[in-house]
């Protein structure tokens, strides 16, 4: 374990994890998922598609194509030259996870396992969200209608890359981020508030949450949206598959009245 805090889902009949949830989020705007529902044998089963898929022909891949900007296939660039990723935009309808099996030639059996996993990982990011919102001491009356995507992340590190970035500096513009990292291959580092990146290790059988840049902007400052980046730490393969809750299709991000009159930082939303 890493010095990112941890959050154990099991201990959640008590106020203390609430008080830890709140904390974690607001100072750290990161923390590590214990005792989740994802089933350890589904997160096996879908690192295992995960790379089936990224191994495509590049014909294929390009087949993902968006729905919303950064949705589909993206290639290396020159950017970011090491990485390659697919997405899948709103987890939550079976049109979209039938879409994008088709467009990928997916088997019978990577389907079930996608379908499955995308029903858990959803169920799993609203119920983060609601939980948050209660440490905060609001309701569970939002996230209604929030779409879900997921992207499926392959860093190609070769031993010229030792030392690199594999992406750059950056924060999510959605609202949470739930990883589930390689869980042999590190490289992931987040931001602590005094400017210093920290190592976020390996934890098999684990989830990794960030904030993003609308849970930012909701609470109207009060909650941190973490700069994280991935570095080249050997000359292999990385995997990684990031879920991300993004917000409501149509409508403008606003802080509940509950933080609208406090005196905090406010934020405008970067448009990606």
């Amino acid at each position: 374990m890493t010095t990112i805090p941890v959050i154990d889902l099991n201990l959640f009949t008590n106020s203390g994890e609430y008080k830890k949830l709140r904390e974690a989020s607001e100072e750290w705007g990161c923390f590590r998922l214990v005792n989740h529902k994802i089933p350890l044998t589904l997160m096996s089963e879908m690192k295992t598609v995960v790379r089936s898929l990224l191994d495509l022909p590049m014909e294929t891949k390009k087949k993902n194509t968006d729905v919303i900007a950064g949705s589909g296939y993206m290639a290396p660039s020159s950017v970011n030259p090491l990485y390659e990723a697919l997405g899948l935009y709103d987890l939550g309808s079976s049109q979209a996870v039938h879409t994008f099996c088709s467009q990928l030639d997916a088997s019978s059996y990577q389907r079930e396992v996608i379908e499955k996993y995308a029903r858990a990982i959803y169920e799993q990011i609203v119920d983060i969200g609601h939980k948050l919102a209660e440490s905060l001491g609001l309701g569970r009356d939002f996230l209604k209608g929030w779409p879900c995507q997921f992207r499926i992340n392959k860093y190609n590190f070769t031993p010229e890359s030792v030392g690199s970035s594999g992406v750059q500096i950056h924060t999510d513009s959605g609202f949470l981020t739930i990883l589930q990292d390689d869980e042999n291959v590190g490289g992931l580092e987040v931001m602590d508030k005094s400017g210093a990146f920290v190592p976020v290790d390996p934890c098999p059988g684990t989830l990794l949450v960030n904030l993003g840049d609308m849970a930012k902007a909701w609470s109207n400052g009060r909650l941190c949206s973490v700069k994280h980046r991935v570095q080249c730490r050997q000359a292999t393969i990385r995997v990684s598959i990031a879920s991300f809750l993004l917000g409501p299709k149509d409508e403008a991000v606003e802080a509940p009245p509950e933080f609208a009159g406090e005196a905090l930082e406010l934020v405008r939303i970067k448009s990606s």
